[in-house]
């Protein structure tokens, strides 16, 4: 017999013996087989077996009556058990206790929520819920900024937290205020479902409020591949405002996309035609940006989608990615981080089409039996990419094109002072660690009432402050000065491109710390710089995260601290300034005591044996791990400089400059250091000499 989870569209089943296979889609009359009468759907090759429409694909000959139950996880029995994500939170937040049962904690991750103990406190817990707005592109209408504000200070710990995918996090919010907290964010433009929990999260997009059609094309997207995902059972508004639905008006394209069954894709008659009752095996990332814009880490995602224009800048389609995917488990190889990789190619008005049936066989097809493997990176892992082409090819109905080139990648920050394209400036403010508290707070909440100013949070945990008049520039610029938020040329490079996951005391997960930890380790690594000699201008991207979920997105820096221990962290080497490169496993359990017996010697080889331009991930990559370990291992401290003459003017002459300069172009190096190279190598030839 076959495994439905809750009347699924389709369903898999294993055999007990590895060597036999069978894949079986339990279909309505509307589901899968109809996706060859509609949109030139595609055969490949799947045959009705029975009268009872069941399609089989076979890859070997099948014995009967050998297929056996698929085991379930036990979140899948609560969401089948939910009734559409309502039981037993609806009674839960009846009751008089300060928290909720286990249960209801996983339901309530579908509402945008999550249920802390502040474990820096000894003794009977202290609950409290940290709320997770959505925000697709990061987008906050001015009067939700000042409703979140409020909240932070009357309900919550007194700050507002920007996160990684551009939302909010609202702290310290108790059980009993829960509803008023949750209505009054719906009220005022404002929306948590879905922030949380296994389905589509926020979408992200580029935060620069630019007036230039390839930004608004990927920024529309964006709102509209969010707006197709969107739970529509109503569980949210049942729970939190009485059941009164507030919500704007949706697209048309979104709703035909939604509601079409062409390809099998929905639950007829479901209150929720694409998620069904089990929603997704676990939860779903998706950013959209345009080329070369690479603010939103894009080969980090389930699906990335990049705005294809031509050349006079019209849109035209879009390259999808697929399989990217930050979390993993220590001590758990089959576990890891992943970077997505190219799907195909679409035309514009096929992206929601494409997007669902990308949703579709990750519902259909990842692991529900354990949730450690149950992200799309796993399956298409284990498939391969074009096993899973074909198969998303068949609720599509329709091939994907061939993925059209693309530029090199940048990060973009968008921090400082910028024109929109339309008259208007917009202000880009670096926030450590997205934590917006005290006097910067008020003085945020200040300007941005005072101007009516909307604003923007960018995936790197920043604010941007949108559409600000000329006039308005300079009482702004000093507001913020007088604040501690400094204009970026003012603030250490190594903040810059800095981030960490808020970690302990709050997040049951953390291992040790990550946002109270940041600021120390940054000052540690900027001395350690001082020490070696690079120059201040000179900086690395580090991320830091008090466990292996990779919130922060350390698998992509080019150092990454990932907590595994009490005051203990795994350090990851070898990603790059423009986010393209996945980073290593260098070192497990690193005390935080002894960062600085590994880093100094990577510091030092870095600035002494780089190439030209040669960033700290690409050195390191280059250098190679075993290599990089040896340094380490022989590493007696920084050679006495004070016990060698040495002149700072190594060239006499143009001539001879200019005719090192040439050799050196040919190694990719500057004239210095290929000169240097030279005197170190004739030094120690000289002294090989003598010592024989």
């Amino acid at each position: 017999m076959t495994t439905t989870f809750g009347g699924a569209a389709a369903s898999s089943a294993v055999f007990a013996d590895p060597r036999i296979q069978i894949q079986r889609f339990q279909t309505s009359p509307c589901g899968l087989a109809s996706a060859f009468r509609h949109r030139g759907g595609i055969n490949h090759g799947l045959r009705r077996t029975s009268s009872i429409n069941v399609i089989r694909a076979v890859n070997t000959p099948v014995k009967p009556e050998t297929v056996v139950e698929i085991k379930r996880s036990k979140v899948e029995i609560i969401k089948e058990k939910s009734n559409f994500i309502r039981f037993p939170l609806n009674e839960e937040l009846l009751t008089e206790t300060p928290n909720i049962n286990e249960s209801a904690t996983q339901i309530i991750k579908f509402h945008g929520s999550y249920q802390q103990t502040n474990r820096d406190e000894r003794g009977t817990k202290s609950y409290s819920f940290m709320l997770r707005t959505k925000n697709p592109c990061g987008k906050v209408p001015n009067q939700l900024y000042l409703v979140m504000d409020d909240l932070a200070d009357k309900f919550g710990i007194k700050t507002l937290r920007l996160t990684t995918r551009q939302t909010f996090q609202l702290h310290g919010v108790l059980k009993k205020d829960l509803k008023t907290v949750m209505s009054t964010i719906i009220r005022n433009m404002g929306s948590t479902l879905g922030a949380c929990g296994d389905l589509n999260r926020n979408v992200l997009a580029p935060a620069a409020p630019l007036a230039r059609k390839d930004y608004l094309f990927a920024q529309e997207t964006a709102e509209n591949i969010a707006a197709l995902l969107t739970p529509q059972s109503g569980f949210y508004y049942d729970m939190w405002v009485d059941g009164e639905k507030i919500m704007s008006a949706e697209p048309p394209e979104v709703v035909e996309a939604r509601n079409d069954n062409s390809h099998g894709t929905n639950f007829p008659d479901s209150p929720e035609p694409i998620y069904g009752t089990q929603f997704l095996p676990r939860k779903f990332k998706i950013a959209v940006t345009v080329p070369t814009d690479n603010s939103v880490d894009i080969l980090t995602n389930d699906i990335g989608v990049v705005v294809v224009s031509d050349k006079k800048g019209e849109p035209q389609g879009f390259n999808i990615y697929v399989g990217g995917g930050m979390g993993r488990t220590h001590r758990q190889e089959a576990t890891f981080p992943r970077l997505a990789e190219p799907l195909g190619y679409v035309p514009k008005e096929d992206i929601l089409y494409a997007i669902k049936a990308i949703v579709v066989t990750q519902r259909e097809n990842g692991r529900r039996d354990d949730r450690k493997y149950s992200r799309m990176k796993y399956l298409i892992s284990s498939w391969g990419i074009e096993k899973f082409r074909s198969v998303v090819e068949q609720y599509y109905g329709k091939k994907f094109e061939p993925f059209r080139e693309l530029p090199e990648w940048e990060f973009q920050s968008y921090l400082g002072w910028h024109e929109q394209g339309d008259g208007h400036q917009y202000c880009g403010i670096h926030i450590d660690s997205g934590r917006v508290k005290g006097v910067m707070k008020q003085t945020l909440r200040e300007i941005i009432e005072k101007y009516k100013l909307n604003v923007r949070i960018t995936p790197n945990q920043n604010l941007v402050l949108c559409d600000i008049r000329r006039s308005w520039r300079r009482p702004i610029g000093a507001a913020l000065a007088q604040s501690g938020l400094l204009e970026p040329r003012l603030v250490d490079p190594l903040n810059l491109t800095a981030m960490a996951c808020p970690a302990l005391p709050l997040c049951p997960l953390a291992i040790t710390e990550a946002e109270r930890g940041i600021p120390d380790l940054l000052k540690r690594v900027r001395a350690l710089f001082e020490k070696v000699g690079l120059k201040y201008n000179e900086s690395i991207v580090v991320r830091v995260t008090g466990c292996p979920n990779g919130c922060a997105r350390p698998y992509m820096a080019e150092l990454g601290f990932v907590g595994d221990g009490p005051n203990s962290y795994q350090i990851w080497l070898g990603g790059t300034p423009n986010q393209t490169s996945l980073a290593r496993c260098f070192m497990d359990k690193v005390k935080l005591q002894d960062l600085e017996k590994v880093l100094e010697p990577l510091f030092y080889h870095w600035k002494r044996d780089r190439k030209a331009k040669e960033s700290f991930g690409d050195f390191t990559n280059r250098t190679g791990f075993e290599t990089l370990k040896g340094l380490v291992e022989t590493w007696e401290g920084l050679p006495d400089m004070s016990k060698r003459l040495y002149s700072l003017k190594l060239f006499s002459d143009r001539q001879t400059y200019a005719a090192m300069e040439k050799l050196a172009k040919l190694e990719n190096k500057t004239a210095y250091a290929l000169a240097m190279e030279v005197i170190r190598n004739y030094v120690a030839a000289q002294q090989n000499g003598k010592s024989e």
